[in-house]
């Protein structure tokens, strides 16, 4: 128990209240990037202006509407990370509209986020929805968003 003398009694409490959270930390899954330029590859890039936490998640997805492979970057704390890694490894495996049903309440219950780390689920779910819809609209350019069509006008 000698080497636990250094640490706060907060941070060991931390450190076994939140084990899935310090192992996606520690051990993240998915960390990288895919072609960005690939027509089945949706990238999206997201970022909390309160925090400073930004993150970049990318999808790959066969012709039947499978994610065959996710990938991900992000610059933040430990719950963004956690989040992000969590993310990918949910969405793999998935049809693009059964990863669209996943919420960033199903993630933060997962890793057991306290409130104030709840923004970085949310991160995680846009950033779900943002790759997804690039991915979308490379499929059918010719579609554009409304909000798209609206700035034109």
């Amino acid at each position: 128990m000698g080497q636990l003398r250094g640490l706060s009694a907060a941070c060991l409490a931390l450190r076994w209240a939140l084990p899935d959270v310090v192992d996606h930390y520690e051990n993240p899954r998915n960390v990288g990037s895919l072609d960005k330029s690939a027509k089945n590859v949706g990238t999206g890039l997201v970022g909390a202006p309160a925090c400073g936490d930004v993150m970049k998640l990318q999808v790959e997805v066969d012709k039947n509407g499978k994610i065959i492979d996710a990938r991900f970057k992000t610059f933040g704390c430990g719950s963004a990370i956690a989040s992000s890694s969590l993310a990918t490894e949910w969405i793999k495996g998935k049809t693009v509209d059964e990863a669209l049903k996943i919420r960033n309440t199903d993630i933060a219950k997962e890793l057991c986020l306290p409130p104030v780390k709840l923004h970085c689920s949310m991160l995680a779910e846009d950033a779900i929805k943002a790759a997804l819809a690039d991915y979308k609209l490379k499929q059918d350019p010719k579609k554009e968003e409304p909000e798209k069509k609206a700035a034109k006008a």
